[in-house]
């Protein structure tokens, strides 16, 4: 299997049933012969659909008031795949199932292989290049990115994990994550800071623009880099999956594959050779963007991420 590499697309379509989308895939003649339960997500329900002409495909399931999980996931692999600088899943279609009662995407199913022995190395590479691809058109139309020198968001809110991700469109970086990342998260867990913590997030908020730096260029980034949304195609190569995509600044991305366990080091010296990182400005700012991924766990399982939420926030407030 090669890497899947097209134009950025809206998606407008939706089928209304898997079948029709596969016979639009595959020809009139493809049935479906059966559909395996997969299992290791937190959110959805996925398969491995096996199909009459030999082939398989991905499907994931969601009630239908969740259609646009799917409808913005496949807007944010189309912008990878667009960048022609990293693997991600072909989308085969989104949509909506009201006699199962299930909205849908399909994707190409990844046929994993053994690593090639450069797989950290190129990963590095990859997403490098992917950081410095031109990623404005992502942001905002011609006339509004005309008007304004929209730099930072994306062309609609999407999802992280299972919450609301807002990607309103700004010209300064600080501003789009103190407003679009930040105080969202922090409203929704007011219920777990209480009164003295959100001072203090209040205070972090007022002067964020003392830690965060503007980047040089922005980035199109995957937005949920953790371990899990990588994997390994039959090219040997790592492939990303399951974003939450935004144009932001890349120190974001990298400080997300270390939140859950850190890349191997030949990753990070891979990817410095292409993009490189400032090591000591990156640490001093990686706790402020594991700050939203750590509030939007708290949000959406709970008191146990509250600690290392709290810790943060007095560090810098």
């Amino acid at each position: 299997m090669e890497k899947k590499f097209y134009s950025y697309e809206n998606f407008s379509e939706e089928y209304h049933s898997v079948e029709e989308m596969v016979q639009d895939a595959f020809g009139e003649r493809t049935r479906i012969e059966r559909a395996g339960r997969l299992y290791g997500g937190d959110i959805n329900d996925a398969y491995r659909v096996n199909l009459s002409n030999g082939g398989h495909i991905f499907v994931k399931t969601n009630s239908i008031r969740n259609r646009a999980f799917f409808r913005t996931e496949s807007r944010g692999l189309s912008a990878l795949g667009a960048s022609g600088k990293i693997g991600v899943p072909k989308i085969l279609g989104t949509g909506t199932d009201e006699g199962r009662g299930i909205s849908f995407l399909a994707l190409e199913y990844i046929d994993s292989a053994p690593r090639i022995d450069t797989y950290w190395e190129t990963f590095g590479h990859e997403l490098a290049e992917l950081h410095r691809a031109e990623c404005l058109s992502f942001v905002a139309s011609g006339e509004e990115q005309g008007k304004y020198d929209l730099r930072y968001g994306f062309t609609e809110d999407n999802f992280i994990g299972a919450s609301p991700q807002k990607n309103s469109p700004k010209e300064k970086w600080t501003d789009f994550y103190r407003e679009c990342r930040l105080l969202p998260q922090l409203e929704r867990a007011e219920h777990y800071l209480g009164a003295e913590l959100m001072k203090r997030a209040d205070s972090l908020l007022e002067h964020l623009d003392a830690y965060l730096r503007e980047p040089e260029f922005p980035s199109l980034l995957h937005g949920d880099l953790w371990s899990g949304n990588m994997m390994c195609g039959s090219d040997g190569k790592a492939w990303i999956i399951d974003p939450a995509v935004y144009v932001g600044d890349f120190e974001a991305d990298l400080a997300m594959t270390r939140l859950f366990g850190s890349l191997p080091e030949r990753f990070y010296a891979a990817y410095n050779e292409v993009n490189p990182i400032d090591r000591k400005g990156c640490a001093e700012r990686e706790k402020l963007y594991d700050l939203y991924h750590l509030l939007n766990h708290l949000n959406l399982f709970g008191r146990s991420y509250l600690s290392s939420v709290a810790g943060i926030i007095r560090e810098y407030a």
